[in-house]
């Protein structure tokens, strides 16, 4: 795809408001680079964490010619540290701190520059290097085991208060004396640090490494006074040590000369008091403050010559230890260096984890029950990362001659088995015998038995991938799990394919539902394989040119296809085994576990409707409250509560699912071709005529199987078997074909309207008639209340917005470019969510109404099976309308069968969807490239908008808005959209 040249854009200015608390201020600024024009996933949009940047103060300097040439302005990207706590008004999902600030408005300054200041290290950062090398062993003499030496400056300032001088990390290599480097096997920038390797360690060694000078108490002291008498008598020291011996209790300094004076008889030395520290090896001294007189001195106890043995025993002991440990160290990374194949019998392989994607891709391997299928998931991560290290093992057993067959075998081993066609793959040893063993490929999960000769040690190195098979339980087919009809079903279906799953539970056995999207439509695999078990011998075989009298039509749809019971065995059955359900829920107290927990499509269970109770089948959730549901033996779809269905009790749940649906489609046979799309007229008098009339009679007269209808002529109980007096005939009375513009009979269901059309065949949930109204719940029964009250000219109020220098949480649902995008307030988000779901159950039950369209009004349209409130843009001639949906920004092309009036009630949730531009910067036209990537950044994300200008108008849908974007999702950056567009820009127009 050839890419526009970019426009010539530029920036409008700065926000006026901060995003911060008041009185937040930073210490420092950083200038971040400008973001790479091609990024992998996850990259930080080419802004780099303040956390990771020197803490350097940056000058801003106006009329630089550094960047003169560049005319852009940016924000300042704080560090994690300067990060503020979250406004109590802010959502939970959207409590993500903003770390930029926002600078004062400047009018035309766009050659702001930065300038990098000579940076010099204070005083405090010149060391003596043998003082340094000193701490630093103390330190590694405390920690054996190793410490990374990103987290050494920490424990040296820790230690000494003082700041360790960066440029000495990288001298650490070239000081074996002091410290031995190790870079990590697993790769990564950080290094680790030991104490240096040592032959011989002397005694004073021993003792200084068994308490570190930096661990002792160290006592008091002042310093030296000048003047002070630098010598003393030689036996002075001896004689105060004698003397303190008296005092157990110490002696105060002061106190000292006198009792010196009493007990030898001679004068006390002058000046000795201001000199105490000289004691220090004699006697212990305690200050008690500043004064030196102040002090306590005791005497030093003698250490036992037993202990001083002891101690000496117990170093030497603690050294050998040491130095054992030191050689057998080295002795495994001298064998691991010389054997590139160390086997390593029981190695810790990661766990697999189940992808985050929303329908992630898998290959169905084998199974032998439902509840225990084997699979691969399809990825990057997953298939693509086996290929690659299957690729890498090949390489390494074919082209090393060291690797040898493994002799000895032992059951949980792990081995690289030499597989067909030269394959290399991973395998672990279920059992053994002389000359063969039993592996199961953990990345396959099937089993084989395999030579000894083809089986070699696995190298650790190929144990970093988790094994790849793994495996699942298909939802809905827990009971008959292990069903060998179902299992060959299933096995047929699905072995050896590869199918989009929805993990409905990720348990260690995932429950999952398969669909398989190779054709046009989805199929559902799950519901296939229950419906591909009904007992046959329950199923009604219509003949061509054969009559069926007591039939019942159950359901007419809006493109005159039609729903029949036709008697049969299966039908009896099914009418008892209801009964019996009636019985049994009447009898047994209705408990929580009959309720729906877990709804998924496919899955078939109980709805009360009519009176009794009947079978459904989910065909769509829309969210955790509401869902569409088909009548397996009506063929009625409508939407209901997840509250108002019941599972099938475990009795009677194999023999419910045993019996097919009931329901068979069926058409009108040889209908003019000028008849073209039904009319609401027509459909309404065929429904008139032979809804739920239980005694009509049906002569086939063709059996389409590949599109699964029957075509048949329809007789009421008078008119049978008179051909010219069927319904086919009477039905081509002209004036019900008589087509008005732009009026129609609204119709749940999708289709295009057409008889032969694919999607036209849904049945409208209408005709269920009013007897199925009436056992709705009571939220529907007042929506049909409301029905009388439309009007066209009430209007909800519009949705609030942010003032402007004000922020707000937002969400973005639509974004075409910085120009053009949508957004809605997150805060009313879950409002909307409630409506939609009101409407889905609303319009499926409601009233049909002929509606005569009128552009630039208001109405509800079905889009992709949910009901949107919407503005009518315009009409077509093919039997499509252009709408603009109000809530979400969307512009859709629609059947005009799938719009119906906007009710009363529907009308006072504001429109949440409020069309925005980017403020801070602005261009001519957008490239599609620069689209793509403000596209990427802000589409279906939520993000914090700073609002800049509101421009109002009457319309609610006509209101804009001028926003800053931010993206908060970050944990220690804030990306502001406008600035990394600008970047973005400058880098696309130097490649241009």
């Amino acid at each position: 795809m050839r890419v526009k040249k970019t426009m010539p854009f530029f920036l409008e200015g700065k926000p006026k408001a901060t995003l911060r608390q008041p009185g937040f201020s930073s210490d420092f600024s950083i200038k971040k680079p400008p973001p790479a024009l091609l990024r992998d996933k996850g990259n930080s949009l080419g802004v780099k964490s303040g956390a990771e940047m020197p803490p350097y103060t940056i000058h801003t300097t106006l009329g630089s010619e550094v960047f003169k040439n560049v005319p852009t302005q940016r924000h300042v990207t704080l560090s994690t540290n300067s990060r503020f706590s979250p406004k109590a008004s802010l959502p939970p999902a959207c409590q993500m701190h903003l770390s930029r600030t926002c600078s004062k408005e400047m009018s035309d300054n766009l050659n702001q520059t930065v300038e990098k200041p000579n940076v010099t290290p204070p005083a405090s950062y010149t060391y003596k290097m043998d003082e340094v090398q000193n701490r630093i062993k103390e330190i590694l003499n405390k920690h054996n085991n190793g410490i990374w030496i990103s987290k050494l400056p920490h424990f040296y300032k820790e230690l000494y208060k003082e700041e360790l001088n960066q440029e000495i990390l990288q001298q650490f290599e070239h000081w074996p004396h002091i410290c031995t480097v190790e870079k990590p096997c697993g790769g990564g920038q950080d290094l680790l640090l030991y104490p240096p390797k040592r032959t011989q360690l002397s005694r004073s060694e021993l003792d200084n490494e068994k308490v570190p000078p930096s661990q002792l108490p160290a006592p008091k002291q002042l310093p030296t006074l000048k003047g002070c008498p630098a010598v003393m008598p030689e036996d002075f020291k001896e004689k105060v040590a004698e003397l303190l011996e008296k005092y157990s209790n110490g002696l105060w300094a002061s106190a000292l000369p006198k009792a010196f004076e009493d007990m030898y008889k001679v004068k006390f030395p002058k000046d000795a008091l201001k000199n105490l520290a000289s004691l220090s090896d004699v006697c212990t001294i305690d200050y008690i403050s500043a004064n030196p007189q102040k002090a306590i001195l005791y005497a030093k106890l003698p250490v036992p010559t037993d202990k001083i043995l002891s101690d000496a025993v117990q170093a030497q002991g603690d050294y050998d230890i040491k130095s054992m440990i030191e050689q057998e160290y080295l002795q495994i990374e001298e064998n691991l260096a010389e054997s590139a194949d160390s086997f390593m019998e029981y190695v810790a392989v990661p766990s697999l984890i189940i992808p985050t994607e929303a329908s992630p891709s898998v290959l169905v391997v084998e199974l032998s029950n439902t509840n225990e299928v084997v699979i691969r998931y399809v990825g990057k991560d997953y298939s693509a990362a086996q290929e690659l290290m299957e690729d890498e093992m090949k390489e390494y057993y074919s082209k090393n001659p060291k690797v040898a067959p493994v002799q000895a075998v032992h059951v949980g081993h792990l081995l690289a088995v030499n597989a067909e066609e030269d394959a290399w793959l991973r395998a672990q040893i279920i059992s053994a015998d002389d000359n063969k063993i039993k592996v199961c490929y953990v990345d396959y999960g099937f089993s084989e038995n395999v030579e000894k000769s083809k089986a070699y040690k696995l190298n650790p190195k190929f144990c970093s991938l988790p094994f790849q098979a793994t495996k699942c339980k298909l939802a809905g087919l827990e009971v008959l799990s292990d069903d060998p009809d179902l299992v060959k079903v299933v096995e047929t279906l699905t072995c050896g394919k590869i199918f989009a799953v929805e993990i409905l539970d990720k348990a260690d056995i995932p429950l999952v539902v398969l669909y398989d999207t190779s054709g046009e439509d989805d199929i559902n695999i799950n519901a296939s394989c229950l419906k591909a078990i009904c007992d046959k011998s329950l199923e009604v075989h219509l003949q061509v040119d054969a009559m069926y009298t007591n039939v019942k039509v159950t359901n007419i749809c809006s493109d005159g296809t039609l729903y029949c019971q036709v008697p049969c065995k299966g039908l009896n059955k099914l009418n008892d085994l209801l009964h019996k359900i009636e019985d049994y829920f009447h009898c047994k107290h209705m408990t929580s576990e009959y309720f729906i927990s877990l709804p998924f499509c496919g899955k078939i269970c109980l709805f009360h409707c009519k009176g009794k109770w009947s079978r459904v089948e989910i065909t769509n959730v829309h969210s955790s409250r509401a869902l569409d549901v088909q009548f397996l033996d009506s063929g009625t779809v409508t939407s209901v509560k997840v509250s108002e269905l019941r599972e099938i009790p475990p009795r009677f749940l194999q023999e419910m699912i045993a019996i097919p649906p009931q329901a068979i489609k069926c058409c009108l046979a040889d209908l003019p071709q000028s008849i073209g799309m039904w009319t609401p007229d027509a459909v309404l008098w065929l429904r008139d005529s032979v809804l739920n009339c239980s005694d009509c009679s049906i002569k086939v007269t063709k059996v389409d199987e590949t599109k699964g209808i029957i075509h048949i002529y329809l007789f009421t109980p008078k008119n049978f078997p008179d051909p010219h007096r069927s319904i086919n005939r009477q039905i081509t009375n002209a004036d019900l074909w008589k087509h008005q513009k732009d009026v129609f009979l609204s119709a749940i269901s999708s289709g295009a309207g057409s008889p032969n059309s694919k999607n036209g065949n849904t049945p409208v949930s209408g005709s269920t008639g009013e007897g199925f109204r009436k056992n709705l719940t009571d939220i529907k029964k007042s929506m049909v209340d409301h029905t009388g009250s439309f009007s066209m000219e009430e209007l909800p109020p519009p949705v609030h917005l942010s003032k402007p220098g004000e922020h707000m949480d937002v969400y973005v649902p639509v974004a075409c470019h910085p120009g053009y995008f949508v957004i809605q307030a997150w805060q009313e988000i879950h409002k909307l969510e409630v409506l939609m779901e009101e409407m889905i159950l609303y319009y499926s039950v409601s009233e049909e109404r002929h509606v005569a369209l009128e552009k630039d009004q208001v109405y509800a349209a079905k889009v992709e099976n949910k009901w949107h409130r919407v503005l009518l843009k315009g009409i077509l001639t093919n039997g499509l309308v252009s709408v603009y949906e109000l809530d979400y920004g969307k512009h859709e092309l629609v059947n005009i069968r799938k719009v119906q009036p906007l009710v009363d009630m529907f009308r006072k949730l504001p429109f949440q969807a409020v069309t925005a531009q980017l403020a801070g910067v602005k261009c001519n036209q957008w490239s599609e490239e620069a689209s793509m990537v403000f596209r990427n950044h802000v589409e279906k994300k939520p993000l914090v908008a700073l609002v800049q200008t509101v421009i109002e108008n009457t319309n609610p849908w006509d209101r804009k808005v001028v926003v800053y974007l931010v993206d908060t999702s970050l944990p220690d950056t804030d990306i502001w959209i406008h600035d990394f567009m600008s970047d973005y820009l400058v880098e696309l127009s130097k490649v241009n």
